[in-house]
């Protein structure tokens, strides 16, 4: 997949397209049936896919401070793209000027002009331009007087309702990482650089943590995961806290995983958490002697929990399970 910024990097590269087009946070089965269908609309008139997408997510330059959580960064999210097929991905940047564009001016400047689209296949809620005035029968009428096709896929149901980005993200708050496996198609994920903590978790617990920098993307409510920890393309079952340790009275949230039957210092490197499943709330105990029992527990638990077949980490390119 080529990933590009800008319409430049593309330039003379497109003689035709199908294009889907959305924000895509956490890339759910609703966003992989959008690319799913593009991509097969495209291979059957021989025109390039592409997935158009936005950096900053378009509700931080609108909503600023009110923005929510999102589900994924901008990298994770074109790592997720790359998977689901499509041939480009246009990541370009907005801004309030191109939130005041009409939406036939946004149409012929970056989807005709830019990306000489000839099929566009959109969500069930989708509308773009200033006002949300370019909806779906907007964009119908306007490919008929201009020359382009325009799909609208009905939503995606799983459990008896819509799968969303906001549905998803009010799971994860709520500690239903389980429950939101169906709809992601995948566990959701966490990833950041290892950093220094408090020290505390070889020497004094008897269980050395790694710690993550968090880097603004969602958490799930503070508490006790069973944890998949990919490390270099390798997964390796993990137990990670989400909290503020009150046991030792700390402030401030952070996100820390033992990593089961390792050791490695990898202090600096990429550490990416799939959430299996929450195993307990966070809690402050009477003392340490009392967390280390705990945590145990929690060990021999989420082993349990990660050696069924219903928690295991879906194949992925790359990934190699390791038996450390």
């Amino acid at each position: 997949m080529i990933a590009a910024r800008t319409l430049d990097e593309l330039r003379d590269t497109i003689t035709g397209s199908c294009v889907t087009i959305g924000n895509f946070d956490g890339v759910h089965l609703g966003h992989q049936r959008l690319i799913a269908r593009t991509c097969a609309k495209a291979r059957a008139r021989g025109l390039v896919s592409v997935v158009v997408t936005f950096d900053p997510h378009p509700m931080t330059v609108l909503m600023q401070h009110k923005t929510p959580p999102f589900l994924t960064s901008t990298s994770q999210r074109l790592r997720h793209l790359e998977r689901q097929g499509p041939n480009v991905a246009l990541v370009l940047e907005f801004t309030r000027e191109m939130a005041s564009l009409e939406p036939e001016e946004f149409v012929q400047r970056y989807l005709l002009d830019g990306l000489s689209m000839r099929e566009l296949v959109i969500g069930y809620d989708y509308a773009m331009g200033k006002g949300r005035r370019g909806d779906h029968d907007f964009l119908a009428k306007l490919g008929q007087e201009i020359g382009f096709g325009v799909e609208r896929l009905d939503p995606v149901i799983v459990g008896g309702a819509v799968v969303s980005s906001t549905r998803i993200r009010d799971l994860i708050q709520s500690g239903n990482v389980w429950d939101a496996r169906p709809l992601l198609g995948r566990f959701f994920e966490v990833e950041g650089e290892v950093v220094d903590g408090m020290k505390r978790g070889a020497a004094t617990l008897g269980f050395p943590t790694a710690n993550l920098k968090l880097e603004g993307t969602l958490l799930p409510r503070p508490g006790v995961y069973a944890v998949w920890a990919e490390l270099d393309g390798e997964i390796h079952q993990a137990v990670a806290n989400v909290g503020d340790n009150p046991t030792f009275g700390d402030t401030g949230l952070t996100l820390e995983a033992h990593v089961l039957d390792f050791n490695r210092r990898i202090y600096g490197e990429r550490l990416r958490l799939h959430f299996v499943q929450r195993l307990r709330g966070e809690r402050k105990f009477e003392s340490i002697a009392a967390l280390k029992n705990r945590i145990a527990d929690d060990v021999r638990l989420g082993r349990v929990i990660l050696d069924t077949p219903d928690a295991q980490l879906s194949a992925e390119p790359g990934l190699a399970a390791s038996n450390d």
